[in-house]
């Protein structure tokens, strides 16, 4: 008995010290480095690239409804503060906080290069070569509307905010170290894009551009990964007062949301706006869109296979 004991004993030693040199190794080793291409993209001082820049990240980019710390609170009246950062995002394996995008240039971006911008949402890598938790979902965004992006951030008011460093725990590092990498789009993005009506340009806006495919699909909560028909919906969201599921825009003939509309509809809901109070859809920058960029957007999702999913878009909770 004792001898079996015994041996159990340096067993379990023997998985602890293995165990303890891993945690070690990955403590040490979770800031990984990547080497990703050079984009080329640099920023432009043209009237018109910038004016489209401001269109990207103001309208359909929405990208002051994550780098505005009131950017939820405020959704459908527009941030107060502006794309000062500091959003906080609490994950399973830590707290993200979105990072100050102003043209500041000790805590914004101003201090960064056009390349390090570009590779940021290009390839989800920082500019110190370490891998993004991969919110953005620009990454096949195209050069000439990564170059107005930048262009537009570039004229942006500097505004001195330190942001609070990222936490992440133990999992959270080795997730960072085995899981985390750079992302690079398939296809390969394009180097310019001209904007028209088209199906093929709707499918930029709702993948690249505009990230309809990141809600209106239903996702694992814990990983992000796709678990659904894209485009089908289902994905929920819980508010103070209930919860959110994203409506099915495949045109299926029973369930899908705008399968009766007509291309005019589908605008004219845009320029609405919010009907819940509370709802996720960031109204406020999708009303921007121009009409022929939501022409698009309908001709693409009139184009996909249909996909049968009833959902119900919002659930009073019940109150106890």
């Amino acid at each position: 008995m004792k001898k079996k004991l015994k041996t159990v004993s340096k067993i379990l030693g023997a998985i602890a010290i293995i165990v303890s040199v891993f945690l070690i190794y990955v403590q040490i080793s979770y800031k990984k480095q990547f080497k990703v291409p050079a984009t080329g993209i640099r920023a432009s001082k043209d009237s018109a690239v910038v004016a489209r820049g401001k269109y990207l990240v103001m309208g359909p980019g929405h990208c002051w409804n994550c780098h505005a710390p009131d950017g939820e609170t405020n959704l459908q009246s527009g941030s107060k503060v502006g794309m000062i950062g500091g959003k906080e995002f609490k994950l399973p394996f830590g707290t993200v906080y979105s990072p100050n995008i102003t043209a500041d240039t000790v805590t914004g971006i101003g201090g960064f290069s056009d390349e390090m911008l570009a590779q940021a949402i290009r390839y989800s890598v920082r500019h110190d070569k370490t891998a993004l938790v991969p919110f953005m979902s620009y990454n096949g965004m195209s050069d000439n509307d990564i170059q107005a992006v930048i262009s537009y951030l570039r004229t942006t008011r500097p505004v001195r905010h330190k942001v609070k460093e990222t936490t992440i725990n133990i999992i959270g590092k080795a997730v960072v170290r085995f899981v985390l990498k750079p992302v690079f789009s398939e296809p390969a993005p394009k180097p310019f894009i001209q904007p028209d009506t088209t199906s093929e340009y709707g499918s930029y806006l709702a993948t690249s551009v505009g990230n309809c495919v990141g809600c209106h699909t239903q996702r694992d909560k814990n990983t992000g990964e796709f678990a659904g028909s894209k485009f089908a919906g289902g994905y929920q969201i819980s508010v103070s007062d209930g919860t959110f599921t994203t409506p099915n825009l495949t045109p299926d003939s029973a369930t899908g949301a705008i399968v009766k509309w007509k291309a005019a509809d589908f605008v004219q809901r845009f320029k609405t706006g919010a009907v819940y109070p509370r709802t996720p859809m960031p109204w406020k920058s999708f009303q921007t869109f121009t009409d022929n960029d939501l022409k698009a957007l309908y001709y693409y999702f009139n184009s996909l296979q249909p996909v049968s999913n009833k959902v119900t878009v919002f659930q009073q909770k019940v109150r106890d």
